[in-house]
Parts: C-alpha cells; sequence; structure tokens
C-alpha cells in the first residue's frame, strides 16, 4: 500500500481514511486536481459577477432561497453562515472524530464541484498535518442539509473563531492558535460557507468509528464464544460445513469456518463425544446464525460507507457556469438507515453473549455455580452478569431507529430529514456497551476452561487463555471484580488476542 493518498483522485477505504487520521499515510493534491479545483472556484466567481440566481452564491440559505444577496455582501453572507450555524451543543466529541471529519471533507473538496479556492483547503491540509483540530458539541445535527452545527463548529476556526486544540485535550480560541503559529484568519469567498458545512462528515466519521469498533467486537465475539462453548462442554456440531452450505449466509460461513478452526484438536471436544446431550441451548447452537447475522449487516454498512466516502455531498454542485444543479446530495437517510440496522445487530451480538454468560453460571456440566468452589461464602461472578443484563437492556432501549423520526425545519423548506447524526452517535453507544459485554463474558470463559483441566483445548484457545491469564488471574475466592473486568475490556480493545491468532495461523 502506498504511503501517499490524493486527495480527490485515489478512492478513499474506510481502512485508508483511518490511516490518514492516524497519520500513517499522507495525502495530497495533485497538480491535476489543484487545476480542477481552481478552475471550479473560478466558475463560482463568474456565476457571482453574473446575473442567475444561484442558491448560496447570490441568494440566501434554506427557506431564505429567495432572497438575492448583492455581490458585495457575497463573503460576509459565508461568514454569517458559519456564525449562525455554529448552533450546536452537548459534549465535545473526542478529536480523532473531528480530524477523521476533516479528512473526509477534504477529499469530497477536491473532487472539484464545491466552488471553494485551493487557499481554503490547503489550510484544511495544514490543520489535519499539525493536528490542530477544532472543538466541535455532538448535538445539533438532523442529518440534512449536511451535518450543518457540528460542520459550523468545525470550520468556523477558519475565520478566527471557535476553539482548537493542539494536545486534544484543552481548547483555546481559536485566534491565539493561529497567531501562534504565523497565520491569520482566512477570508471566505461566495459558497464556500455553505460549501464547507454542506455534507455528511458527521455522520461518515462517526460511522466510520463505529465499524472498527464492530467489527473487532464481531471478530471478538467469535473467538470469546468458542471459549465459551469450550468451558461448557458445547457441541461442534452445528459448525460443521454441510449444515451451513444448506443456508449459506456470507455471514455464518465465516463464523463457523472461525469456529472449526478454534476448535481444532480440542481435548475438550473429545471428552464428551457420546455425552448423551442431544442439542445446546441456542446461545450456543446458532452462533452461526446470529453471529452471522450480525456480521452481514456490517457488510451493508461497509458498502453504504465506502461509497459515501467517494461523494460529493454539498449543494448546490457547481459543474460549470452555465450549468449549478441544487439537488438533495447531503441528505443523510442512505447512511442513516444502515447505521439502524448495524446498531441493532451490534445489540443482538450482547444478547446472545449474555445468554451464554448465564449458562457458564448455571452450575451444570461440572462447572460450579457462578463460577465459583465455594458458593455461599462467595458470589463469584453473579454480578458481573446482573452488569452484564443492565448493559444488554440499556442497548435495546437505544434501538429505536432515529431515522423513523423527522422534523421539519427551515419553516418547511427543509422537511424530511434523516436524524442520521443521531444514528451514528447511538450506535457508538450502544457498541461500546457491546464490548463491555464481551469482557465479561471473555472472563466468564477464561473462568469456565480453568475447571476442565488437565483436558486441553486447541492450541489457539490455548494461547489466547494462557494470554488472558497473565493478566486476570483465576478467581478463587471474591474480589473487586470491577477491576478484572477493565482488564479483560483493554484486551479486547487493544486486539492483542487477534494478533496471537494472526501469528499462529
Amino acid at each position: 500500500m502506498s504511503d501517499i493518498f490524493k486527495y480527490g483522485q485515489d478512492k478513499l477505504t474506510i481502512e485508508l481514511s483511518l490511516k490518514l487520521a492516524e497519520d500513517q499515510i499522507e495525502g495530497i493534491i495533485t497538480e491535476d486536481t489543484r487545476n480542477k479545483i481552481i478552475k471550479n472556484f473560478q466558475t463560482v466567481q463568474e456565476i457571482l459577477n453574473g446575473d442567475k440566481l444561484v442558491y448560496s452564491i447570490n441568494t440566501g440559505f434554506g427557506s431564505l432561497c429567495t432572497t438575492k444577496i448583492s455581490r458585495k455582501d457575497a463573503s460576509k453572507l459565508q461568514v454569517n453562515l458559519l456564525k449562525s450555524h455554529s448552533a450546536g451543543m452537548g459534549n465535545v466529541i473526542d478529536w480523532k472524530i473531528a480530524k477523521l471529519m476533516m479528512i473526509l471533507k477534504i477529499h469530497a473538496l477536491c473532487k472539484g464541484f464545491s466552488g471553494v479556492s485551493i487557499e481554503t483547503i490547503e489550510r484544511l491540509m495544514w490543520h489535519v498535518k499539525q493536528n490542530i483540530i477544532p472543538k466541535v458539541p455532538e448535538q445539533g445535527s438532523v442529518g440534512a442539509s449536511g451535518d450543518l452545527a457540528p460542520l459550523a463548529h468545525l470550520f468556523s476556526p477558519l475565520i478566527g473563531l471557535g476553539y482548537l486544540t493542539e494536545d486534544g485535550k484543552n481548547y483555546v480560541p481559536s485566534l491565539d492558535i493561529l497567531k501562534k503559529h504565523g497565520l491569520k484568519p482566512l477570508e471566505l469567498h461566495a459558497k464556500e460557507g455553505l460549501a464547507l458545512i454542506n455534507g455528511t462528515q458527521f455522520i461518515l466519521a462517526n460511522a466510520i468509528n463505529f465499524y472498527e469498533r464492530f467489527l473487532n467486537c464481531l471478530e471478538h465475539a467469535d473467538l470469546i464464544g468458542a471459549m465459551s462453548l469450550e468451558g461448557y462442554l458445547g457441541s461442534p456440531q452445528p459448525f460443521n460445513e454441510r449444515i451451513i452450505e444448506l443456508r449459506p449466509f456470507n455471514g455464518a460461513k465465516i463464523v463457523a469456518k472461525n469456529f472449526r478452526r478454534y476448535l481444532k484438536d480440542s481435548e475438550f471436544v473429545k471428552s464428551h463425544v457420546n455425552c448423551g446431550r442431544v442439542q445446546d441451548p441456542y446461545s450456543i447452537r446458532c452462533i452461526p446464525q446470529v453471529h452471522g447475522a450480525s456480521r452481514n449487516a456490517l457488510r451493508h454498512l461497509k458498502e453504504v460507507l465506502e461509497l459515501e466516502l467517494n461523494s460529493v455531498t454539498d449543494n448546490p454542485i457547481i459543474f460549470n457556469d452555465k450549468v449549478a444543479i441544487s439537488g438533495g446530495n447531503f441528505h443523510g437517510q442512505p447512511l442513516a438507515l444502515p447505521l439502524d440496522y448495524a446498531s441493532l445487530a451490534a445489540a443482538e451480538l450482547g444478547n446472545i453473549s449474555d445468554r451464554r454468560i448465564y449458562l457458564l453460571l448455571e452450575g451444570k456440566w461440572g462447572l460450579p455455580t457462578y463460577l465459583i468452589k465455594e458458593t455461599g461464602l462467595n458470589s463469584g461472578f453473579m454480578i458481573a452478569q446482573y452488569c452484564s443484563a443492565a448493559l444488554v437492556s440499556e442497548n435495546k432501549s437505544a434501538c429505536f431507529p432515529a431515522s423513523a423520526d423527522s422534523i421539519p425545519t427551515s419553516l418547511g423548506q427543509e422537511d424530511h430529514v434523516s436524524m442520521g447524526a443521531i444514528s451514528a452517535r447511538k450506535a457508538l453507544k450502544i457498541v461500546e456497551n457491546l464490548e463491555k459485554i464481551l469482557a465479561i463474558e471473555m472472563l466468564c470463559a477464561a473462568q469456565a476452561m480453568d475447571f476442565r483441566r488437565p483436558l486441553k483445548s486447541s492450541y489457539i484457545l490455548e494461547a489466547v487463555h494462557a494470554h488472558i491469564r497473565e493478566k486476570i488471574p483465576h478467581v478463587s475466592e471474591d474480589t473487586v471484580l470491577s477491576e478484572l473486568m477493565e482488564k479483560s475490556l483493554e484486551i479486547l480493545r487493544s486486539k492483542e488476542l487477534l494478533k496471537i491468532i494472526k501469528k499462529l495461523v
């Protein structure tokens, strides 16, 4: 993979966008792209000097689209747009997400259909390169006409307003940072303000963050589920390739293949071949179908995100001085629906994980009740399951689709909105809870496997279990479980176990 990404030319993927955000590759503008941007900018100036009314170039915004603006006020119009639309509230989003928003906007602007100046794009690239990132509140976007409020906050430092951080923690007035680096606020030209805030970059950046974390959860869910199966002495038969091929959903095939690999040559499996337990509960027996369905949902989201990553979501679109078309490319509905679907898929992954935790604590098939030998005196992992149940319930309440709602804005001119920004924010909360649920299952599954000694599991699961035990001890008497749960969560988020598997395979 090249260590250079050409904005506006190369195809942007989820992986590449994250690499750009993590400074693993450098984004550049080629001479061809530069010329295209300059030519498109000049086209806007020609429109401004003409008599034809074009939205946002010589008219007001939203419901004020029929109000003509004089040429001399074209710049002030754009400045007022950033001021008035900086109307977000709530917690400040992670600076890394704000940085990703800037990267996505740069790529969209470099397509050369938005009419912005090369100077504006170069200033945005400076912010990204220097990791000097604006303060953006999380609330205020309805996900149509673009993510107006968060994007206005994101780009207000261009005109010396808003706040910036250099360390990802402390925010100071943008003017102070610009002076420190010998820079002055930019003068916005016709249409530039609207080009900056029209778009889905808030939804998209949050969705990419969700995608990366959910994918990690899916990989761990299979691994942890296999550990739970081993601890429970469950059957490997539901993962048989012949069964899966009779209903060959892509996700189910991936999950079943993972389990066959994780359980290969396990003494646990061989120890109960003729145990007389015909079928396991659904949370083990139906793992390929449930985990697989969640994988299918994420696969759909990926297709949508990577199409959006390379789209122009501005309005109006400037083709030439005679063709400037007002449309609805800014509408967040194409992202909102699959985000709500993927949120449900993430919540369900936590739901089935909690059911497996419950099975491991029941005290069946040779496992001690609550996974500890002396119950009564000790409560073992009882309350860990309470915590997972609470997280599952919280996720269920967050699953109502934000995209099912629409509240008219801009005096009815924008009379159907996607609420996709809320879909994206809820998705991140759900996946954060999912990580915690899976961390609790990991803790319980490792404990359950301890009680099956001296049997050995597969080569892969033994290596994984050993790594967990290096950081988390076996629990023989009651202890403060939250500390162990946090350590388990750190292991999951670090992807350490997946790296071990990659080396072994």
